[in-house]
Formats: C-alpha cells, sequence, structure tokens
C-alpha cells in the first residue's frame, strides 16, 4: 500500500482537496519517513514538529469548513537553509549562526505559508551555500540518497535528498553556479532555476544581479510546476520582478499549473556535451550520449550545437566574487576560527580582483547574454549535462581533478550549469536514467529567455515518453536499505572539514 509520503504532490493536494486524506496524515506520514531514513542522510535539520502539527490540523479545520483552499494547502515543505523562517532555526550552515532563530519569515517562506504550505522543518547545505557538497560544522555531512558515503551536491543538497527519500512533496531551494541543479542531478529529482526575478527575493543583497535565483524543487514535472505557481510573483521587494505599473504579469497561477506536454514534433533541439570548454567527465558523456540517442528523434530536428560561452569561467568567477565581498569579508575578517576553507578562498580570491576585473566581467556576461538570445532564434531548447561529474565521496569537498586533468577552481565542475547562470535563461536538472555507476544522471534542459512555461511543457513531455522505461525513467533510490543503513554521523569527517583526494577509476 502507497503511503501517503509517497504521492506526489498533485495528487495528495487533490486528495485533500476532495476530503480523501487530511494534511494531518500526509504530514505524520512525512515525519515516519523522516524518522525512518534520515539519520543515514542527514538531509532534514532543525524542525519543530509541534508547529507543523498544528498548521495541518488548522489546514484540515478549513477543508472540513469548505472554505477556498489555496494551492500547497496541506502540503509539507522542506525549506533550505539559506532561507529564514520564523521561529524555527536558520544557521546557513555557519557556527557564527548555530543558534539563530529568526522573527519573522523571508518574503519567499512568507508566499508559500500564504499558499498553505505545512513547513516541516528545514534542510542542510554548505556553509553559505559555498560549494557543491552539503556539509558544515553546524549540522555535517549531507549524503547521497543512492549511497550515503557519497556527495549529495548542493548547495540544496538537504532539498534534494529529502525530496528523493520522499520525506517531504515539495523542497525550496536556490541557485547561483548550479544550485538547485547539482544536488537534482546526483539525487534523481528536479531542480528549476527560474527566469530572473519570475521568484522574488527579499534578500538578495546585489538586487540587480541575475546570478542568485530562489526556485522549487519536486520529484515530477506536474508538482514542480504547482509549486512555480505557487512562487511566481511580480512583488516589488525584487528589482529583477519588475512589470507594467498596476498590471500583473507573473502572478498568474495557470500559466504553470497544470501544465500540458509540449508537442516535441515542433521544436528544433540542440545538445552539447560540454559547452565547447566544461571539464566534463567521461562517464558523464557516455550516459548524456544515450539520452540524446533517444530524446533526438522526439523533435523535429536535432543538432550538436552551442552558445559561445568563451570567457564565460572568467566572468562567472569575477561576478560571483562580488557577492561573496559584500556577504562575507567581515566574517573572514573578524570570525576567522568560525570560517570554513571554502569561505576563506572565496574571500581571497574576491580580493584579489580589480574594478577592471569588474568591468571585463560584466561586458563578457552581456556578450554571452546576446550570443544567446542569437542563438535559441535557430533552436528552441538547448540540453546539456547538468554537472560535470558523477557524484564522488562526500570526504572529497570538491573534485580537484577531473579525467587527470585540473580543475581551474574548486566550482569550476559547475560549469555546465554556471554558464547558463550568466544570462538568465530558465534552466532545470531534469533525471533520466542512471550512469555507469548507478547514480542519477541529471539532464540540463534550457529554455530561451522568459520560456519558462515552455521549458516547463517540454519536461513534460520528455517525461511522459521516458515513464515506465527502465533505461530512462526517474531513478528510485533503495529506502529499505537507508533504512538499515548507519547514521551518517557515525561515518569519520562527518562534522568536520577533513578531506581526502578521490582517485577516479
Amino acid at each position: 500500500m502507497t503511503e501517503p509520503c509517497d504521492l506526489t504532490a498533485v495528487e495528495a493536494r487533490r486528495l485533500i482537496g476532495s476530503k480523501k486524506l487530511s494534511a494531518t496524515e500526509l504530514l505524520e506520514s512525512c515525519l515516519g519517513r523522516i524518522g525512518a531514513v534520515n539519520h543515514a542522510v542527514n538531509a532534514m535539520t532543525a524542525m519543530d514538529e509541534e508547529a507543523a502539527r498544528a498548521t495541518a490540523k488548522a489546514a484540515d479545520a478549513a477543508t472540513m469548513k469548505g472554505d477556498p483552499l489555496p494551492l500547497l494547502h496541506g502540503l509539507p515543505l522542506g525549506i533550505k537553509d539559506l532561507e529564514e523562517t520564523k521561529g524555527l532555526r536558520t544557521t546557513w550552515g555557519s557556527p557564527i549562526f548555530a543558534n539563530h532563530v529568526p522573527e519573522k519569515d523571508e518574503h519567499m517562506v512568507a508566499n508559500l505559508r500564504a499558499q498553505g504550505g505545512v513547513i516541516v522543518g528545514k534542510t542542510n547545505v554548505p556553509e553559505f551555500g559555498l560549494g557543491a557538497n552539503s556539509r558544515n560544522l553546524v549540522w555535517g555531512a549531507t549524503g547521497n540518497a543512492f549511497n550515503p558515503e557519497f556527495n549529495a551536491a548542493g548547495s540544496s543538497g538537504g532539498s534534494a535528498v529529502a525530496l528523493a527519500t520522499n520525506m517531504v512533496p515539495l523542497a525550496s531551494g536556490s541557485d547561483t553556479g548550479g544550485s538547485l541543479r547539482n544536488p537534482a542531478a546526483f539525487n534523481g529529482i528536479i531542480g528549476y532555476r527560474p527566469s530572473s526575478g519570475l521568484v522574488p527575493s527579499s534578500r538578495r543583497p546585489h538586487g540587480w544581479s541575475p546570478l542568485p535565483m530562489l526556485g522549487p524543487m519536486a520529484r515530477t514535472t506536474a508538482d514542480l510546476a504547482l509549486m512555480m505557481s505557487a512562487m511566481a510573483s511580480d512583488d516589488a521587494v525584487d528589482p529583477l520582478s519588475y512589470t507594467f505599473h498596476g498590471r500583473k504579469m507573473r502572478e498568474r497561477p495557470e500559466f504553470y499549473h497544470p501544465i500540458a506536454p509540449a508537442d516535441l514534433g515542433s521544436l528544433t533541439l540542440a545538445f552539447t556535451e560540454d559547452f565547447g570548454q566544461a571539464p566534463t567527465e567521461s562517464i558523464v558523456r557516455r550516459a548524456f550520449r544515450k539520452v540524446v540517442a533517444a530524446l533526438a528523434p522526439m523533435f523535429a530536428r536535432a543538432e550538436e550545437a552551442h552558445p559561445d560561452v568563451t570567457g564565460g569561467d572568467e566572468a562567472f568567477e569575477v561576478l560571483r566574487s562580488t557577492g561573496v565581498l559584500t556577504a562575507h569579508v567581515e566574517k573572514v575578517k573578524n570570525r576567522p576560527q568560525d570560517c570554513g576553507p571554502n569561505l576563506h578562498a572565496n574571500v581571497e580570491e574576491a580580493l584579489g580582483y580589480s574594478l577592471q576585473d569588474q568591468a571585463n566581467a560584466l561586458v563578457r556576461q552581456t556578450q554571452i547574454y546576446r550570443g544567446f538570445q542569437t542563438f535559441f532564434e535557430k533552436h528552441s531548447i538547448l540540453v546539456s549535462p547538468a554537472i560535470c561529474t558523477s557524484p564522488r565521496p562526500w570526504l572529497e569537498l570538491y573534485p580537484a581533478v577531473i579525467d587527470g586533468e585540473p580543475v581551474r577552481t574548486y566550482f569550476h565542475w559547475l560549469s555546465l550549469s554556471y554558464y547558463v547562470t550568466l544570462t538568465g535563461h530558465p534552466a532545470m536538472s531534469f533525471p533520466v536514467g542512471v550512469d555507469e555507476k548507478g547514480f542519477p544522471f541529471g539532464l540540463q534542459i534550457v529554455g530561451p529567455r522568459g520560456g519558462d512555461v515552455l521549458l516547463l511543457q517540454v519536461a513534460a513531455a520528455i517525461e511522459a515518453a521516458f515513464a515506465g522505461d527502465a533505461e530512462f525513467a526517474r531513478p528510485l533510490p533503495d529506502l529499505a536499505a537507508l533504512e538499515k543503513a548507519p547514521a551518517i554521523s557515525s561515518r569519520p569527517g562527518f562534522k568536520t572539514w577533513d578531506q581526502v583526494p578521490y582517485t577516479q577509476s
């Protein structure tokens, strides 16, 4: 018998609305799953079960009264531990904020509550979200849903693992260099980076920067579209959410939910293994070629092509550093003992750039953006691998070498996703089978400027085409094995910055 926590978000919401499932029953099932497997993967961190139960009980009362029900009514949510939650610890994975309890929700979280979401708890992250290995000194490491000794990626690693193991039906994420897409790829779920400004942020310090964006994470395209419909807004708190005065452009739930599959036969597909320069591991290339071979015949035309991203590494490195400098230089200066190696390395790098470097980076970013516009005049959709490597043990802080070649930075292995970040185009990591090591393979799907609805429609069509396909359907972790697995906290290095080099086989 299917447990309520194993239902899709859309089906659970339908059953709640038709009074065939209560929000309380769904919550208790999710709490049961957390209790059964979280010890093995450490995806969920701070929790307030009493508050969640009170919210679910109130949702049930509203259902029985026949009140109009919001989009996420009664659905349990995991909230990334970079996003402030009223009355619930928000640590950013840093000892500096280990006991920080916000007095109010940040804007996006408040919107999710207003749409009926039941916040179950926080999900684990790297320290301040810097990097793609969800380890920190407050909560420890998060293990991959398919093997807890391996990296879950990040920075939305806890959210991805919580979804993969059905702890919650929906979870929040954020993305600068791929922080929604990378963990989705490693754990077999969907991570969606929306067009810049589609999901408003009240916390982004550089309000006009298109680099850091908030977005939804889910197990199915329909679930993702449901959460997107609850998150999209024209709110003026975010400068990038600009619109015509007095008109709502994004706040139209029907744009995103329910989502209809696209007619792939009317679209053209471009595919690239590496954008001509990303350090893509051979195992990833082989998995990608199999997916493209299955995918290409579904489209009107498919060809190997990519926009010119020359200089994208340098541009992203500099522009990312400006955000790091704003947010973290004082922490490293005043509390160096409480800052991890990635944070120190980031600040040191940022202090080495000049205003001329910044100017050059902005020029190259604009050139890459304009190149994307020309590219999408000829192609409907672009696909690539979502991340450059297959998962490795989390004791390796980051891949220093890929197929024998050293990387240029500790986040260079995320370049397949951050090239797209520079442009503000919508992109997702979509689960398509497994690689040769048995880990999920994430396909990055990129849409044209403002093409969020098209991107969701394309994902829905691919999902339908691969449903039930033993090779390309979404992979599922072994929950029974996770229940029996030892606590990840018992593993050496769990709550330290210890690291070991990874030897590629």
